[in-house]
């Protein structure tokens, strides 16, 4: 068996693996079944969804031919880094912690720190498009979250409101 595109073949492995491991996870929670949905049923079904849509990259993988076996490239670092960074930034920030007597800052103020973040990991950064981007993204969750569901987050830092 010859790998036709590295590309294709490990990204179906690590989809794959996602899945497998978000469907053996959820496992741990009640399922309970299709009309009576338990914490649990909504990602073991999305996991075993990702685990056979991997699979079947990973099979485009070993199947079709490419000119130049689009081999895997290096990793991007700084953009990596940037984008898992901003996700934890917004968790701190939202939440706080404790132990180290970080204050949770609210859901604005979160939004607006991992959009900016996140936009650095891009070719171009703007501020000015993040800040619109960051702006659209809080008042659509403002409205989401806090208007529609009626969610209870912190919306503003504490010193605010």
């Amino acid at each position: 068996m010859k790998i036709k595109s590295q590309q294709n073949f490990y990204s179906g492995i690590m989809f794959a693996a996602v899945g497998a491991a978000f469907s053996i996870g959820a496992t741990n929670y009640n399922l309970g079944e299709a009309a009576r949905m338990g914490p649990g049923y909504f990602p073991l079904v999305l996991g075993a969804l990702l685990c056979v849509l991997g699979l079947l990259v990973m099979l485009t993988g070993i199947t079709v031919n490419t000119s130049d076996g689009q081999p895997i490239g290096k990793i991007a670092w700084k953009p990596l880094s940037l984008v898992i960074g901003a996700n934890l930034l917004f968790g701190v920030l939202l939440g706080g912690i404790r132990e180290f007597d970080i204050p949770a800052m609210g859901l604005m103020v979160a939004i607006y720190a991992m959009v900016i973040v996140a936009c650095m990991a891009g070719p171009q950064f703007a501020m000015k498009r993040a800040l619109i981007l960051a702006t659209i993204l809080a008042i659509g969750s403002y409205l989401v979250f806090i208007l529609g569901l009626g969610l209870q987050f912190q919306v503003w830092p504490t010193f605010i409101s």
